[in-house]
């Protein structure tokens, strides 16, 4: 039986290397294309069933090739797609990914059925109490799709992580019925006003969260690392260096490797410190779904 939930989005990323990133209204050529799965709710389902986690995902997919492929896909990688609604209307989302020679990316999503991700396709059954220990939520589905899931899960005793990504504002019953929450420095400086530079001014967002009544906050930083504020430990997590190639899912593996770690009964510092290996080496590959690492690579 499965003990993690991922509820987000599934995309196919339609990405192009170049060497820098066009500026607004320049044409530039790039060089290698790739067409891969993604979407975070898919990317983090993937990086939580490679660790080895035992995954269902829900997702709403078009009634077309991509959606066809996305099932095929995610079942290769043994994940439960049971609950996975199908759209008669809109396509399946897409991105439109630019990577650069430094790893850097600039990203555009067409959500298409996954913007149509209601309530109603939510099963009621997920939330029965013990049969799931962790939800894993993002923001690329509908945001009340996403509060109700959470202010369910936690009334029901579920451990609801939320990555808050791309970022947009939201209500306050949804922070006290999130168990987790995840931002990145933008993330972070969007939800909370306060702009994240170093450890002051993590420390300072981070406080922001809990205050608004998330019981533990995880900043991730790049590079750097990631900033931990907890009931029981609070500081700066420090990062495995390596040189990226493409840093698109850093984020989704980051967080797919967290719901693994917390799921096997680790703490929160250890739980990011393992989320840092996997994201770190999911940097030196190309793709979102395919630099999800395997879990004897991250031991």
């Amino acid at each position: 039986m499965s003990n993690i939930l991922v509820i987000g989005s599934s995309n196919t990323d339609m990405v192009i290397k170049t060497e820098k990133l066009p500026a607004p209204g320049e044409t530039i050529l790039g060089g290698t294309f790739l067409m891969n799965p993604g979407g975070k709710g898919a990317n983090q389902a993937v990086a939580a069933a490679r660790l080895g986690g035992k995954v269902t995902f829900i997702t709403k997919r078009g009634n077309d090739l991509f959606g066809d492929q996305t099932i095929e896909l995610l079942s290769k990688e043994g994940i439960e797609t049971q609950y996975i609604a199908k759209d008669t209307q809109l396509p399946s989302g897409v991105a439109l990914i630019t990577v650069n020679s430094k790893g850097e990316n600039v990203i555009v999503v067409a959500p298409g059925s996954n913007s149509t991700l209601v309530p109603e396709d939510i099963p009621g059954d997920i939330f029965t109490p013990g049969r799931f220990e962790i939800i894993l939520l993002q923001l690329e589905i509908p945001v009340m799709t996403v509060e109700y899931t959470a202010l369910t899960a936690s009334e029901n005793g579920i451990k609801v992580i939320l990555n808050p990504a791309p970022a947009q504002k939201l209500h306050d019953y949804l922070y006290r019925h999130t168990w987790l929450i995840t931002p990145d420095e933008i993330e972070a400086e969007i939800l909370s006003g306060i702009k994240v530079r170093d450890v002051s001014s993590a420390e300072n967002a981070a406080s922001f969260f809990r205050k608004k009544g998330v019981k533990n906050v995880i900043l991730t930083m790049g590079s750097a690392g990631a900033y931990l504020m907890s009931e029981v430990y609070t500081g700066m997590i420090a990062g495995v260096p390596v040189i990226p190639v493409d840093t698109t899912a850093a984020g989704d593996v980051f967080n797919g490797a967290l719901a693994v770690a917390i799921s096997e009964g680790k703490d929160l510092r250890e739980a990011v410190m393992f989320a840092n290996s996997a994201a770190a080496i999911s940097v030196t590959r190309m793709g979102a779904q395919a630099s999800a690492p395997f879990r004897d690579e991250v031991d």
